[in-house]
């Protein structure tokens, strides 16, 4: 039985490079980029006003305030988009508006609301306040310099990297290719949502919530219908899910039971199972297994093992297979709030919730079968076996919402 790092590290091991596609930039969030990007401009690219106002100089504004103002010729305007032709002299002013560029001449914009009109000068603007050189400047460059690195291979174009890029002129990146991951549940008791129950049956929930994870980590995913205790039958759908997925995930039948099929029927389709337990708790029971250059990957029936063993050991291989850097779950520092006790030989991944404090807590009952825990927490805290974190211990939380 393996040590889930270990279970871990055999998965990534065996997971190939990613492969390379051209993505328009608005359909990339989320992806994982593959190749080192540079800016082909500054930014901003010129001198721009900060503010609307004027652009003058700070010299000629020396001494300027509400009971004396200083007066400026005013010779144009300048908008966002436009240019100003020309230079400004002493003495004289331009109309700005914000992120318009800086005319030749000056070295500051007054605030317009440090300014007064006259309908009867419309040559000439008072200023009641000073100006320092170069107030109210966004200055060329200062965000980025041209050929300041954007993003490297294996970072995630997030919404903030993805505005950085479209300010810098991309339209397209070469992002990894997602995998298509297709979701199997296997039980003669299982029925879809919408079907009268009948005694002794159940609504499955494992492809739905299952699906879910695998498309916030990147996935493309096929669901496939609900397959009974039967060997043949799952060997059908095994085969069909292989031809269309680069990953299968089921849940059920990975046991030792008389009705577990699917390492027999993986086997039976040409698969090899690399390993089939881990020692961890929820989800001992758990196949991973290669068919050709894709890969089978079992969780246990009971769904909060599935989910758990869905975070730790098939969303890594899907975020190595798009060729991101981090492939585990985002971790943070908390505190407990109550002890956390694991009296089992096995280490336990613990639901638990972080409030915004920071403060963690239990989520409910941790057996494996409850799902009203599930649903409430948004974090699972590693204890180790025969142990007991007490109240005020601070914790790693590995994060999923």
């Amino acid at each position: 039985m393996l040590e889930l790092e270990d279970a871990v590290e055999r998965i990534l091991a065996a997971i190939p490079a990613a492969q390379a596609e051209k993505v328009l930039l608005s359909a990339a969030h989320g992806r994982v980029l593959l190749e080192r990007m540079a800016a082909t401009v500054g930014l901003p690219g010129f001198d721009n006003s900060a503010v609307d106002g004027y652009a003058v100089r700070a010299k000629d504004l020396a001494g300027a305030c509400a009971d004396a103002p200083v007066m400026l010729r005013l010779k144009g305007r300048v908008a966002a988009g436009e240019t100003y032709q020309g230079e400004l002299a002493d003495g004289e002013c331009a109309r700005i508006f914000t992120g318009a560029p800086l005319p030749h001449g000056a070295d500051s914009v007054a605030w317009q609301e440090d300014t007064r009109t006259e309908a009867a000068h419309p040559d000439q603007v008072q200023f009641l306040d000073v100006v320092k050189p170069w107030e109210n400047i966004r200055f060329r460059g200062e965000d980025l310099q041209q050929g300041a690195v954007l993003g490297e291979p294996g970072d995630e174009l997030t919404a903030g990297r993805i505005n950085l890029l479209a300010a810098s002129g991309f339209g397209v990146v070469r992002a990894g290719r997602r995998p298509v991951a297709g979701f199997i549940a296997s039980g003669s008791e299982l029925v879809e949502a919408g079907t009268a129950l009948q005694p002794g049956m159940i609504y499955e929930s494992n492809r739905p919530g299952l699906a879910a994870l695998a498309r916030q980590a990147g996935a493309v995913t096929k669901i496939y219908p609900l397959v009974t205790d039967n060997l043949a039958e799952t060997q059908a759908v095994l085969e069909m899910a292989f031809e269309d997925c680069d990953f299968v995930v089921t849940s059920g039948g990975v046991s030792v039971g008389d009705t577990d099929f699917i390492k027999t029927a993986f086997e039976k389709i040409g698969g090899a199972l690399d390993f089939w337990k881990v020692n961890m708790r929820p989800g001992r029971p758990f196949v991973f297994g290669r068919w050709r250059e894709k890969f089978l990957f079992g969780l246990p029936g009971n769904p909060v093992s599935a989910f758990v063993t869905f975070l730790l050991l098939v969303r890594p291989a899907i975020r190595k297979w798009q060729g991101a850097k981090a492939t585990g779950l985002p971790t943070f520092p908390g505190t407990l709030a109550e002890p956390l006790a694991n009296a089992n030989d096995r280490r336990f991944l613990m639901r638990v919730v972080v409030d915004a404090s920071g403060q963690v807590r239990s989520a409910g009952s941790q057996a494996s079968h409850i799902m009203a825990s599930l649903a409430s927490a948004n974090g699972l805290v590693d204890v180790p076996a025969m142990t007991t974190l007490s109240a005020g211990a601070v914790v790693n939380v590995m994060r999923w919402e």
